[in-house]
């Protein structure tokens, strides 16, 4: 089982060399980076800095897994948005992500966003699903050239009117229907889906991607009252061989507290 955390953590740090050092020091085997944490658009991510980012994980041998928390920051783009000039500027956004992403070393972009995939007043969920297929067909032949796999995030009614359950993320991973588009799992996110998430990751476990641990509480794993145990023995179950990589939205305990206790819970069932 591989670990990594997400770097929006030690935003505070403002040093993302500094951060992957740390990372490395205590245990992970990789890193998710938030683009929003380097630049306002990803765009604005320099090479430099992103050669220093390669550079420093593969000096140090940690795995920079891939880009998440993607649309936050730039204005101006929706997945499912009416006005075709908006989603095509959206499709060009992912590419441009894509290669930001291959440039710093991973392999996969998380799509969560629920603000920028929300069903808009005076659509359907259908036309607001037809138009986010269009979306990402739009992107991904770029990303397969770069070999990236977007990987789209259930979120629940709490966050979002669009993919709130793993069956809805699925149906649209499979009208997309192209090998560089995958399915993750998220445990808070599955906090109100009628079956529990071990059942939910054994009915996906052949589509599965990525998993993000935390706990209902927002915090990391361990922090609260979710039992990861019958999740791993899960994971385990279904041959996982991607990344359980750590997302919280509580920062307050600290990024050394978050990262540290997290991974120790977790060994407890690798």
């Amino acid at each position: 089982m591989k670990f990594s955390i997400c770097s929006e953590i030690f935003k505070e740090w403002d040093d993302i060399e500094r951060t992957i050092a740390y990372v490395k020091q205590i245990g992970y085997d990789g890193i998710e980076i938030a683009p929003f944490t380097l630049a306002q658009y990803v765009t604005d991510i320099s090479p430099d800095t992103r050669r220093a980012i390669a550079a420093k994980a593969g000096e140090v041998g940690l795995d920079v897994v891939g880009l998440h928390w993607i649309l936050v920051g730039p204005d101006g783009l929706y997945l499912n948005h009416p006005d075709a000039e908006v989603r095509d500027r959206t499709a060009q956004y992912l590419r441009d992500l894509a290669q930001c992403c291959a440039d710093v070393g991973g392999d996969i972009m998380i799509f969560g966003s629920p603000k920028q995939r929300n069903v808009m007043e005076g659509l359907s969920y259908d036309q607001a699903f037809d138009y986010a297929v269009e979306t990402f067909q739009a992107a991904l032949p770029a990303c397969a050239d770069l070999g990236i796999t977007i990987c789209m995030e259930p979120l629940t009614h709490l966050e979002t009117n669009f993919c709130q359950s793993a069956e809805e993320t699925m149906n649209l991973v499979k009208a997309v229907g192209h090998p560089n588009f995958g399915f993750m799992l998220d445990t808070k996110a599955m906090t109100f889906e009628q079956e529990s998430r071990a059942d939910l990751i054994r009915k996906y476990g052949d589509s599965l991607r990525h998993y993000h641990a935390n706990d209902e509480n927002l915090n990391g794993p361990g922090w609260g009252d979710v039992d990861f145990g019958p999740i791993f023995e899960a994971l385990n179950d279904v041959g996982f061989d991607g990344y359980v990589s750590v997302e919280v939205f509580e920062f307050e305990p600290g990024p050394e507290a978050i990262a540290e206790k997290s991974l120790a819970y977790m060994k407890q069932f690798a």
